[in-house]
């Protein structure tokens, strides 16, 4: 029995019988200046999308809703830590981004030009970006948590001219300063910088170097004489390129062009999250990762929505900020992470009991797996079972949701644990490395047989690079780097990244499986697992784990522990050793460090961690292991 609905079944057929088609309607619900010769031309391993239409998604995101008598709708409300608390219609927000793309002209930045913005989520910042894509020229986003390094590196494979930032940003009830980083970055005598804007959030920032730097109102006093209109860009001209996490390797610059990029995000929107223009929405991510890009500012502003910007952490000054936040503007969809969500279980369900979160109609999740018993809590416990909570995946290079569950169609039956279908008008598959199909249940790669509006068509300055990483592992489709298995009604079940699978004895298990086996204990709030070598198995599993508020390790607790393990996976999961830790190695967007505990467990460097949110937590992780090594 097909268990996808016939909406949903109708849709997924009309992509699948005439894609090019599908993806035509869904371009025309879009503003155009002119419309496209050709919808899809494959050169591969590239390709472009509505080849010769003209349009530009700053526009389209503001001047086209201001044009239409929209407005006085709010289009950004944005709060601090501190309570500081900002709305902007759309004609405001409009205003204030020309105000913005006037400046930049004066600093003499023009179409193809890259502009850095080193910014926290605040106004500043999105009016920012949606300044530079008006006049044609390029933003490179880069997390206001990165260090010199990562930021070094990002402008000059980007080769920015300009940088935005700001003196600070409010992390845990202080303000982190940014300036020492930027300067330490700008040392670099390869960085391309020439002019630097600096927002002072205490007043006048100091220490500004002369003939380089200037204030904000010093940046935004250049722009008298100069014109605030927008460009007119070719659909497959860039908007902005971004970097993947970092986490392992050198970073890629993923480019985003005007046209397939909204055209993707802004139906995922409506598809995958039925956004609309009578939505409060909430993201709980940061610019600087692709999410923040996508759904906090562009998909939302697309669709007319009302969008929340929040900087800040989500469990400050105490664990009920998110709900207060939700209950404050009315949100009605929320968009967060599975890490999110386990930190705020580690609080409990009173919190929330706090604060009347009855405007949320749907939440959704993306960033890892959101394990069984973290979505139970949320489902559950949390919101009552009377709102769904959805999970998703999707990469930086696909732009939006390749996998979820159609909530603007019709709400499938959630699989707990499942990222759900390939959404309408996407082509995904698990295959092994020799490019065969994976029969049903039988667990390989996930990879994309054919591109659709929002897959990055290139890496900026190394399109060898993205043959190479992308289209040629596989020969003829795209890797995406993930595991993952299909069951007979065609949800995707994902199990980590393809070279975090831990082989034992002849067995695969993916990191996510073992990870959410240890949640199903009620003791456990998080926990990370990675492989090591065994010289009888081949490998055995490192465990890492947070106990929930009011849990102690001990020996019994651990005994415990592998009791749950071995009920949810039986005896192949064979764990080596617990390690109890107040925190696992994240990125500062959530995702756990694997490869960091395995640099631990074999007592190697673990390299680059210029990304990482906690550095302590990394000499936490080892003396941990070494700890429990010493007992053996």
């Amino acid at each position: 029995m097909d268990i996808v609905s016939p909406a949903v079944r109708a849709l997924i057929d009309k992509s699948s019988n005439d894609p090019d088609g599908y993806w035509g309607e869904a371009a025309s619900r879009l503003p155009w200046f002119r419309t496209w010769d050709s919808v899809f031309v494959h050169e591969p391993p590239t390709f472009r999308w509505f080849v010769g239409g003209r349009t530009n998604i700053s526009y389209n995101a503001l001047d086209s809703h201001v044009n239409h008598g929209w407005g006085g709708h709010a289009a950004l409300i944005a709060e601090n830590e501190l309570g500081e608390r900002r709305t902007f219609t759309y004609a405001e927000l409009l205003g204030d981004v020309k105000r913005i793309a006037r400046a930049l002209r004066g600093l003499g930045v023009a179409k193809g030009d890259r502009v850095a913005i080193y910014m926290p989520t605040m106004p500043e910042a999105i009016a920012s970006m949606l300044a530079v894509t008006r006049i044609g020229a390029i933003h490179l986003v880069v997390f206001a948590g990165f260090g010199s390094g990562a930021l070094s590196e990002r402008i000059r494979l980007a080769g920015a001219k300009v940088l935005i930032t700001a003196d600070g940003t409010w992390r845990k009830g202080n303000l982190v300063p940014l300036s020492g980083i930027v300067e330490e970055a700008l040392a670099d005598p390869e960085s391309p910088i020439e002019r630097v804007v600096v927002l002072g959030r205490q007043g006048a920032p100091k220490g500004l170097k002369s003939g380089r730097d200037l204030t904000w109102d010093q940046f935004i006093a250049l722009g008298d004489g100069q014109a605030d209109g927008y460009e007119v860009m070719e659909s497959n001209d860039p908007a902005f390129i971004l970097a993947t996490s970092g986490t392992t390797g050198k970073p890629k610059l993923v480019v985003h062009s005007h046209g397939p990029y909204q055209v993707g995000i802004a139906t995922s929107a409506r598809v995958c999250f039925g956004m609309s223009e009578r939505d409060v929405w909430w993201s709980t991510s940061d610019i600087g990762w692709v999410v923040g890009h996508s759904y906090i500012v562009y998909a939302p502003l697309l669709v007319g929505a009302t969008t929340i910007a929040y900087e800040g952490a989500l469990d400050y000054p105490d664990a009920g900020q998110l709900y207060r936040i939700v209950e404050r503007y009315g949100v009605s969809g929320v968009f967060t992470a599975p890490t999110a969500v386990r930190m705020l279980m580690r609080y409990g369900t009173e919190p929330a009991l706090r604060s009347d979160i009855s405007s949320l109609s749907r939440v959704v999740c993306a960033g890892e797996v959101l394990n069984v018993p973290a979505w139970k809590w949320l489902q559950h416990d949390v919101l009552g079972d009377r709102v769904p909570v959805i999970d998703h995946m999707w990469q930086t290079e696909t732009g939006g949701p390749v996998f979820g569950n159609p909530f603007g169609v019709n709400l499938l039956p959630i699989k707990p644990g499942s990222a759900g279908i390939p959404l309408p008008g996407m082509f995904a598959e698990v295959r092994d490395l020799d490019g065969r199909k994976c029969d049903v249940e039988e667990k390989g790669i996930v990879v994309i047989t054919r591109p659709f509006p929002g897959l990055t068509a290139t890496i900026w300055g190394d399109e060898e690079r993205y043959g190479r990483d992308y289209w040629g592992v596989i020969p003829g489709v795209f890797y995406t780097g993930d595991s993952a298995s299909v069951d007979e009604d065609g949800y995707f079940w994902f199990s980590g990244r393809a070279d975090e699978i831990i082989k034992i004895a002849g067995h695969r298990l993916g990191t996510i499986e073992v990870e959410t086996a240890f949640l199903h204990h009620p003791a456990v709030a998080e926990a990370g697992v990675t492989g090591r070598p065994d010289e009888l198995r081949g490998e055995v599993i490192s465990a890492f784990v947070v106990l929930r508020a009011g849990n102690t390790g001990s020996d019994e607790l651990r005994s415990s522990l592998l009791q749950t393990v071995r009920e949810q996976l039986g005896p192949i999961a064979v764990i080596s050793e617990i390690n109890f830790v107040e925190a696992l190695p994240k990125t500062r967007s959530g995702k756990i460090m694997r490869r960091v505990l395995k640099a631990v467990t074999l007592g190697k460097d673990p390299g680059d961690v210029s990304t990482i949110e906690d550095e302590g937590s990394v000499a936490e992780a080892r003396e941990a292991w070494e700890k429990m090594r010493a007992k053996e």
